[in-house]
């Protein structure tokens, strides 16, 4: 998230332990070492003058001189603040040594953490991607060393499973980062041999490396099951083709990054939320499943973190969205998207809740990237017809948002892809409007119940006269 939409409480307290990469138990006036945390198990050590006052700016200078970054790529990487609990995006005029005092009082206020896991958490400080550098940029990098950094980072998310992705993907990309570790000239013995020294685990995401478990892993067996994705490999190997050997590094980094582009999520700031479960049965109480909400400069996607695989994707144009603070100290902080769908064929308002304590962050997060991109493309009409929107990829139905036109058929538009929503799987409340209550059909889109948009309404918004749940 960035750090600018979380508004910090003042830093009342002096008693806060010293945590992190960022803090110190001496007096600061003196040279302090910090340590600047990187993806692929490295850091940058620094000797900081005034490490209190310090600001991103500054330290971005020494890092950028340390790992020998051209100040053409200083906008492609930013610090972030980093746990297991909160991921926090500074901006350039903040002091991470000050930000990281307040880290509990964080903790606190978005995350659902226990008090106890609170007091033992500690943030890290790390140089990554920008949330806000923009994919199309990306593509135009040639150093050799800022690819290097995104591919670290990029890799790291493959294999963990905060990017899924499907198999011709992560085969292809585990294949990639093969040649880079060891070349693209081995023998199938040879990589064979190699692969089964470093574990699958080194170039496939731990869930498919590792198997789900149950009665089908069992009867298929393991040894075959590793066969097989090793036998992928070997073949994605295979069809790599570089110019030559003074080239073959910065090529093959910018094809694994390429490809992780095509992952609509890539670059996203991470966000975590429940949403509803279906109701199956009459008598199944509603219960909820935990989801990743993904935000970038081109929208907004809910995954399921268990499942790994897109709920619901969604371009700037086709949602409004909003949130609501808890009336109660029991209820929850909601998240609402707005969107189009579709009911046994009649077009309908689709609102989907998101409870999470980030509701507000992901709000103004969301706010934020819709006036961003609105700068740098000249607003709404930077975008397309020809572009297709993430929900119509995924029903695989010509149906007609906001926009009043239909979606392309998109490379990845197969209902078994990892990037398609599944709208039909999610609990949703349903309505249309008839500028006077909310009923449960009408023929066509006619108002927005949220006055937050992406861009302006052209329709007056409704007057709510009853409650959504009971529309």
């Amino acid at each position: 998230m960035e750090g600018d939409e979380c508004n910090f409480p003042p830093d009342s307290s002096d008693d806060h332990s010293q945590r992190g990469s960022v803090a110190s138990s001496a007096t600061l006036s003196h040279s302090q070492d910090v340590l600047i945390y990187l993806f692929g198990d490295s850091a940058v050590h620094l000797s900081v003058e005034g490490l209190s006052s310090v600001t991103v700016q500054e330290l971005g200078r020494l890092v950028r001189e340390a790992l020998h970054v051209p100040e053409s790529a200083q906008d492609v990487f930013a610090f972030w603040l980093s746990s297991s609990l909160l991921e926090l995006q500074l901006k350039a005029r903040h002091q991470p040594y000050k930000v990281c005092r307040q880290w509990q009082d964080l903790l606190y206020r978005f995350t659902e953490a226990s008090e106890e896991d609170i007091s033992q958490d500690e943030p890290c400080l790390q140089y990554r991607r920008n949330v806000f550098y923009p994919k199309s940029k990306e593509l135009q990098i040639e150093d050799e060393g800022v690819l290097r950094l995104l591919y670290d980072e990029a890799k790291s998310n493959i294999i963990s499973g905060r990017y899924p992705c499907d198999p011709e993907h992560w085969a292809s990309l585990g294949a990639l980062s093969l040649a880079l570790d060891e070349g693209t000239g081995l023998d199938r013995q040879k990589l064979t041999t190699t692969i089964r020294e470093k574990k699958l685990s080194s170039f496939l995401p731990a869930h498919v490396a590792v198997g789900g478990g149950g009665l089908f892993s069992t009867l298929r067996g393991k040894s075959s099951r590793q066969a097989g994705l090793e036998q992928n490999l070997l073949e994605e190997y295979i069809k790599i083709n570089v110019s030559g050997d003074s080239q073959r590094h910065s090529e093959i980094l910018q094809q694994y990054l390429s490809t992780c582009h095509s992952l609509p999520y890539y670059g996203c700031a991470f966000f975590d939320g429940e949403i509803d479960k279906p109701v199956q049965g009459i008598l199944q109480r509603l219960k909820r499943k935990a989801v990743s909400v993904c935000i970038s400069l081109e929208g907004v996607y809910v995954m399921d973190v268990k499942e790994k695989h897109v709920l619901l994707g969604l371009r700037f144009n086709e949602l409004s969205w909003d949130h609501s603070y808890p009336e109660e100290e029991s209820d929850s902080h909601i998240l609402w998207l707005e969107f189009d769908g579709n009911e046994d064929g009649t077009p309908v308002n689709k609102l989907l809740k998101i409870y999470s304590k980030q509701a507000e962050l992901m709000s103004g997060f969301i706010e934020f990237c819709v006036e961003l991109k609105s700068v740098s493309e000249g607003g709404a009409a930077a975008e397309t017809d020809g572009d297709a929107s993430l929900s119509q990829q995924a029903s695989g139905k010509d149906d007609r948002g906001k926009n009043g036109r239909g979606g392309r058929r998109g490379m990845l538009r197969r209902q078994s892809s990892v990037v398609c929503s599944r709208v039909h799987s999610l609990h949703t409340i349903n309505y249309v409007d008839n500028g006077k209550e909310i009923k449960c059909l009408k023929p066509k889109r006619a108002a927005s119940f949220f006055t937050r948009q992406a861009s302006a309404p052209i329709y007056s918004s409704v007057q709510v006269t009853e409650s959504l749940e009971q529309g």
